[in-house]
Parts: structure tokens; C-alpha cells; sequence
């Protein structure tokens, strides 16, 4: 529990702050940490845009209040900007530019001028602009300043209680549009009605990537066996049809899952 105490100390060294909140695994374990230790001034800034399902943002919603903290939901029009929406390498640079930037002055509006965010160390590994744009805006990361890879913000959100020890990782529905492909309202909605579909059915860690008019399909490697089960990839096949896609594969790899999930007890 050393490591929690060691975050715990970092986060008592800020007698205010506001953390960007996406109802994930890492913000969500640094929201009930700030809950514990009570800092003068504390609120949670989530930012819904296109790139979010309204699913996410609900289960923001509703771990804010769980936790009970002070929690301010924000809208962005994300495809407004030409920078975002042309979707190249940079796109996640541009995109948290704007985002962090609306919680800096929303925070800044509310006596505060410390910004949060739930990076780990894990991410620091990844390809990752937004971190870029963090950086800028003058956000610390008190997972990283503590040490907290994937695995353990998992392993002590589950030994303090949090639902969201196993929530799968979240990416933005922009992350499934090749990059230097257009974003667009009709692809976005594409992605998120045929994810809906598949969650309905059973299935997790999914991904559908938007290649034009046609969807690869990734799922956790153990379900592909159930996915190409023909009476389920029939309904499948019709269901993304009607969502908009000419065609539809299956990536036989399916989602690569993190390492993190298989927790076990730290010594």
C-alpha cells in the first residue's frame, strides 16, 4: 500500500485542484482519492463531445455522484475544428488542446488554477499527442509522479472498492477512423451504433474500425470463435448494413487486451 500512500501524499500537496474526468479506470480511482483527502477546493470537468458515446459520459455521471464530488459536465462541437477533423497524426494533439482548454478556464472560473489528469506510466509509452497538449496547458499527472502503471491503478481501485477496477480501457470514436481519412457526424455514428450492437450482444473490449464503408470488426480474441458462429454474424452482417456499412470483416487477431487486467495482489 505504499504506492497508494506515496499518490495519496502527492495529492494532499495540492490544496486545490480539477481533474479531467472521464469516468475511466485512472480518473476515477484519483476522484476517490481527492474525495478521501478533502482538498479546499476539488471538482471533477468532464468535456462531451461527438468522439464520446453518450453511454460514457452517463457512467461519469453517475460515478461523480457515487462518489459524491462536485462534477461539471461541458459540451464541445469537436468537428468544428479543421485541425481535428482532416484527422492526421495530430489530430489527439489538436483535439486535448481544446478539450484541457475549456477545463483550464472552467476551472480557472471556479478559484483554481491546479489541473489534474490520469495519465500513467503506461501511456507515457504509447503513441499519445494529447499528453503534448497537457503538458502545455500546465496539467500534472500525480499517477505518473507516484509510479502507478496500468496494473496498479487496477489492482488498488479494486482493493478500495471502485467498480471500475475492470472497466475496459476507452478510447475516443475518433480512434477508429484511419488517420488521414475525413471524420464525419455519419461515420462517427456508424461506429457507435454498431459498438452498441455488439455490447447488446454480449461481447467486450469492442472496436469497429471504420475504413470508408466498410467495418473490421475487433473483439477480445476468446469471443471470435462466438462471433463467426453463423446465426450471430448473420444478425451481425444485417445489423451494420442498416448502420450504414457496405461491408463487414472480422480482424482474426481481435483486441489486443491489456496486460493490466490480469491483477493479482501486490506484495
Amino acid at each position: 500500500m505504499e504506492k497508494l500512500k506515496s499518490l495519496e501524499k502527492r495529492l494532499t500537496e495540492l490544496s486545490s485542484f480539477a481533474l479531467a474526468f472521464s469516468g475511466g479506470t485512472d480518473s476515477t480511482l484519483l476522484l476517490a482519492l481527492a474525495k478521501k483527502i478533502k482538498p479546499e477546493k476539488f471538482i471533477a470537468i468532464t468535456v462531451a463531445s461527438q468522439f464520446v458515446s453518450e453511454l460514457e459520459i452517463d457512467f461519469a455521471k453517475k460515478i461523480a455522484c457515487s462518489i459524491g464530488v462536485q462534477h461539471i459536465c461541458l459540451d464541445v462541437d469537436i468537428l468544428k475544428s479543421e485541425n481535428i477533423v482532416c484527422n492526421t497524426l495530430e489530430r489527439c494533439y489538436f483535439c486535448k488542446q481544446q478539450i484541457f482548454s475549456m477545463i483550464r478556464d472552467a476551472a480557472k472560473e471556479h478559484g483554481i488554477d491546479t489541473l489534474v489528469h490520469g495519465a500513467n506510466l503506461d501511456d507515457l509509452n504509447d503513441f499519445r499527442p494529447g499528453l503534448k497538449a497537457a503538458e502545455e496547458l500546465g496539467f500534472i499527472s500525480p499517477l505518473v509522479d507516484a509510479g502507478f502503471s496500468k496494473k496498479m491503478v487496477r489492482i488498488f481501485s479494486k482493493q478500495i472498492g471502485l467498480e471500475t477496477w475492470n472497466k475496459p480501457s476507452q478510447s475516443c470514436f475518433a480512434t477508429r477512423i484511419a488517420y488521414n481519412e475525413k471524420i464525419t457526424l455519419e461515420k462517427l455514428g456508424m461506429v457507435e451504433e454498431s459498438e452498441n450492437y455488439l455490447r447488446d450482444l454480449g461481447f467486450d473490449h469492442i472496436r469497429v474500425r471504420c475504413h470508408g464503408k466498410t467495418a473490421r470488426i475487433e473483439v477480445a480474441p476468446e469471443q471470435i470463435e462466438r462471433l463467426l458462429d453463423n446465426n450471430i454474424r448473420k444478425k451481425i452482417s444485417h445489423q451494420f448494413l442498416k448502420s450504414g456499412f457496405e461491408n463487414t470483416s472480422i480482424d482474426l487477431d481481435g483486441y489486443k487486451i491489456d496486460e493490466s487486467f490480469k491483477t493479482k495482489p501486490l506484495l
